[in-house]
């Protein structure tokens, strides 16, 4: 059985930004990607089938027994045994969505379709990804510790709540924290750091080489993807991997990309003042549409940063490579290249943008591949209808 994880063209669009430059499947939801979630729950390695400038980092692996699986769908016990038992031919549906596919060989019809129906988890849009986070935590949490044994904690200065919901894997450094996991598990991953101070509410996952600096204060449903730093207050966020939010100031209801910078003391609104329901920006509709929620902060594409004090409003969708500064609130939604503000934006030259995303990586001893370059023109060059300024 070969794994595939294939992008719905409708879904993919509905998870702009962070589908600019990764397939859905490669999403971060609760402590794991969905294509991990998925590997664990088949034992076996997912190849991806994406957008066609995606797909040489993200290759797609073809044998005589393929299996394909919808990227945005997060698995559970009984629909990895379905999907798993799907018969040679078959499609898995529920309603118009395709579930999974087993090497098909003709269009769907009434006899090579099976309807799938029981509740599933499927994320299709942008604010799934942190409004589901809790409960993929806790699944997680499930599959990855089962069996195993915590490393602990031995810090006499820690003070724990809950510790029969918390894992420690190997080379986790505690200091003088605070963690409270009677309300949801808490995972700490391979060499992560805990510092002084640190005030963590689970259900929170802190993936490998990550850090909480000291004093911050994290209020639950919070995922830190590998090799980031936290610090401030943080509440039901997802950051993807690879991004800094280290200093004080507030993070809500957000998702934020990877190779990503939250300045000093910037902060999130994740609630309009009038307790109104939110409008975000949509890539489909190329305006601001209307949502069923009352609680959403950042989305923040890869490779975005944003200067000291920057003040995001109530569903702000930032997209890839933004550089974003200056007093007041920045605009609701920030193009691709954009540099600025409030007081207005202009192109961030790609040029200097890529500069800046090598110096970036090279922070962390990686280098910026000719194929992550390739990449980001890509995005560049696909999104200059956004920039609207450029026609004037």
């Amino acid at each position: 059985m070969n794994l595939i994880l294939f992008d719905d063209p409708s879904i993919r669009i509905e998870l702009l930004p962070f589908t600019f430059t990764r397939p859905i499947g490669a999403l971060r939801v609760g402590i794991l990607t969905i294509a991990e979630k998925w590997e664990k729950y088949l034992g076996t390695t997912a190849s991806f089938k994406t957008e066609p400038y995606l797909q040489k980092k993200y290759p797609t692996i073809s044998t005589p027994d393929n299996l394909l699986v919808n990227g945005a769908l997060c698995p559970d016990d009984l629909l990895a045994a379905t999907v798993k038992s799907l018969p040679e031919g078959y499609f898995l549906v529920k309603g118009p969505l395709l579930l999974a596919a087993r090497n098909p060989v003709q269009e769907m019809n009434q006899q090579n379709t099976i309807e799938y129906r029981e509740a599933l988890t499927i994320i299709d849009k942008p604010w799934k990804i942190f409004r589901e986070n809790g409960a993929q935590i806790r699944a997680d949490f499930k599959k990855i510790t089962a069996g195993r044994t915590s490393a602990g904690i031995s810090d006499r200065h820690t003070i724990v709540y809950g510790a029969e919901n918390i894992f420690v894997e190997e080379g986790v450094s505690i200091r003088a924290a605070t963690l409270n996991a009677e309300n949801g598990p808490i995972y700490l991953g391979k060499n992560t750091q805990l510092h002084e101070g640190a005030l963590i509410r689970g259900a929170f996952a802190l993936c490998e080489g990550s850090q909480i600096n000291m004093g911050a204060k994290v209020r639950g449903d919070v995922t830190v993807g590998p090799f980031s730093k936290v610090g401030g207050e943080i509440s039901n966020s997802v950051i993807i991997a690879y991004s800094n939010k280290a200093h004080d100031g507030f993070l809500g209801n957000s998702v934020v990309g990877e190779w990503c910078n939250i300045g000093a003391d910037s902060n999130t609104s994740n609630l309009k003042n009038n307790y109104d329901l939110i409008k975000l920006w949509r890539h489909k509709e190329q305006d601001y549409v209307q949502t069923e929620l009352y609680f959403c902060g950042l989305m923040m594409g890869d490779h975005s940063k944003c200067s000291i004090n920057t003040m995001f409003n109530t569903a702000t969708v930032v997209d890839v490579s933004a550089s974003v500064f200056g007093e007041g609130f920045p605009p609701n939604y920030v193009p691709s290249f954009s540099w600025g503000g409030a007081a207005g934006l202009t192109t961030y030259q790609v040029d200097k943008a890529l500069e800046t995303a090598a110096r970036v990586v090279g922070r962390r001893d990686q280098a910026l591949s000719d194929i992550d370059k390739e990449i980001l023109l890509h995005v560049y060059n696909a999104t200059a209808h956004s920039r609207t300024w450029e026609k004037k």
